[in-house]
């Protein structure tokens, strides 16, 4: 017999590891701790592995939840938007301007997801550098910039603070002393983030690889050079820490959406910034 994926599990499963403690879920689910316990298990059972690492802090994914994950919010996110757009036909252009670690996850595909739904609609996404998009969203060919909130034009319509989190790469020993660290080049928040976190751990460190782009971070972590902070969405399975003592605790970033001023009540500007606001 073919086994299904329940909905209703894996919203408890992606609730779960956002919020990383089953009590946290479970009030924001509106259920008992036990009946949310009961769903896990039954979508473990149906998964054939564990997906949550309990322990007294918390829970986190294990390898299996990781690559659960990425499959768990699409879904979600794809039911969503049929409910939501099912019986009405968008036309139109939209343009997003992503952050290039947010282009890089599955906001690109939920937004493919929108347009297959809008065969009339066309959705645009550009991941540019600050003068660039700028630029675009002045000229009106984004209509939309999703960011760090620092760094879209004007200031945001709605923010959100997301963690980051250790990728580390194969073989890379986490009690070296000074930790091979991989970074995004300068000037860059999250590089301050990582250095301040080590040093405020006392920590020594050297930098092992520097890139401009997220592709060349992520290459040089595959390849055991070091350790780099990410977003959760573009964290690879083999890449997680799995001791969370050995490495320090990383900050939040805020990220923020602006919407171009001429687009209120524009129908198809609404559902792609719905959408966004959902998947992050």
């Amino acid at each position: 017999m073919a086994r299904d994926l329940e909905i209703v599990l894996l919203r408890s499963f992606v609730t779960a590891v956002r919020a990383g403690s089953i009590s946290r879920a479970a009030s924001a689910l509106g259920q008992s701790q036990p009946a949310l316990s009961q769903q896990l298990r039954k979508l473990e059972n149906t998964i054939g592995s564990p997906l949550l690492r309990r322990s007294t802090t918390g829970v986190s994914p294990t390898r299996a939840g990781d690559e659960l994950l990425p499959y768990a919010e699409r879904i979600l996110s794809l039911s969503a938007q049929a409910l939501a757009e099912a019986g009405r036909s968008l036309t139109g252009h939209c343009g997003v301007g992503l952050l290039e670690d947010l282009a890089a996850s599955q906001l690109p595909q939920a937004l493919a997801d929108l347009a297959r739904l809008h065969p009339g609609a066309t959705l645009e996404v550009l991941s540019l550098s600050g003068d660039a998009r700028r630029e675009a969203y002045d000229a009106g060919r984004v209509q939309l910039v999703l960011d760090e909130a620092a760094d879209v034009p004007g200031r945001p319509r709605w923010t959100v603070r997301r963690p980051l989190v250790w990728a580390v790469g194969q073989g890379v020993d986490l009690a070296a002393d000074p930790l091979p660290v991989v970074l995004f080049s300068g000037p860059c928040t999250w590089r301050a983030s990582v250095l301040e976190a080590l040093e405020g751990a006392d920590r020594r460190w050297r930098v092992a690889f520097e890139s401009n782009s997220l592709i060349g971070v992520l290459a040089a972590v595959r390849a055991g050079l070091g350790v780099t902070a990410v977003l959760p969405g573009n964290l690879e399975p083999a890449m997680a820490c799995h001791d969370a003592d050995a490495l320090p605790s990383l900050p939040d970033i805020e990220l923020g959406l602006a919407r171009h001023p001429r687009t209120e009540g524009d129908p198809l500007v609404d559902a792609v910034e719905t959408a966004l606001r959902r998947m992050v």
